[in-house]
């Protein structure tokens, strides 16, 4: 028998994106289950980040700024707990910290945030720009290893569940999460929980690949607003 990667071809990767991204985590009102559920608290927060990112927007070093809101946080120990997102995608690596330390970032008021580059992507995440989408955060001792792994994965999600792009967001910083993978996933949030966890060979190779690694894969995810 083949080997399991063997078994699921990487996909063919694109050039990495030249751009800078700040990713910022904002617990609100995180729910008690897993299916996030109206909150006007998060309401109010949204429409706050939503303001401040078209602010954003008009900076000249300011590629696009995006707000989304949670609809599905796992159980899993050690997720974040963030129900409010916003990444902002700079023109470059070097202008994420003027970005950053500008007024209306700044009034964002996250509880994390994660200066990154993209070091290797597949298809366009943007294109088209609605959906659910996939932020999928990754614990390791060693976070350009971990990235080894992830490519090693992505053959799986591309011929199984359909997954037709991925921008990992590799922390510039010491962070939590050494790369964030950012995708837009081809149908809900459910859906693609159950495409996974009722797959055998998810547990066989995916899990187990992440265990052997020792990885962890904490995901979020969020419609954009």
């Amino acid at each position: 028998m083949a080997p399991a990667e063997e078994r699921y071809p990487k996909p063919e990767f694109g050039t990495p994106s030249p751009s800078g991204f700040l990713y910022a985590g904002i617990s609100v009102a995180p729910p008690h289950i897993p299916v996030v559920q109206r909150s006007a608290e998060r309401d109010d927060a949204l429409e706050h980040c939503r303001t401040l990112a078209r602010r954003l927007a008009d900076d000249s070093a300011v590629v696009r700024a995006r707000v989304f809101e949670t609809v599905l946080m796992p159980p899993l120990k050690g997720l974040p707990r963030f129900d409010v997102l916003v990444l902002v995608e700079t023109s470059s690596p070097e202008a994420i910290a003027g970005v950053r330390a500008s007024e209306q970032f700044q009034k964002i008021g996250a509880d994390l945030v994660i200066p990154a580059d993209n070091p290797v992507r597949i298809g366009d995440t943007e294109n088209p720009a609605d959906g659910t989408y996939l932020f999928n955060h990754f614990t390791a001792a060693d976070g350009d290893a971990a990235l080894g792994v992830w490519k090693g994965l992505t053959g799986w999600y591309t011929s199984k569940v359909g997954v037709d792009n991925s921008t990992p967001l590799r922390a510039l910083d010491d962070s939590p999460f050494p790369f964030i993978n950012y995708a837009r996933l081809p149908a809900g949030a459910v859906p693609f929980v159950l495409n996974q966890v009722l797959r055998p060979s998810f547990h066989r190779f995916v899990r187990t690949r992440l265990k052997a690694d020792q990885m962890r894969a904490l995901p979020l995810m969020c419609r954009p607003l």
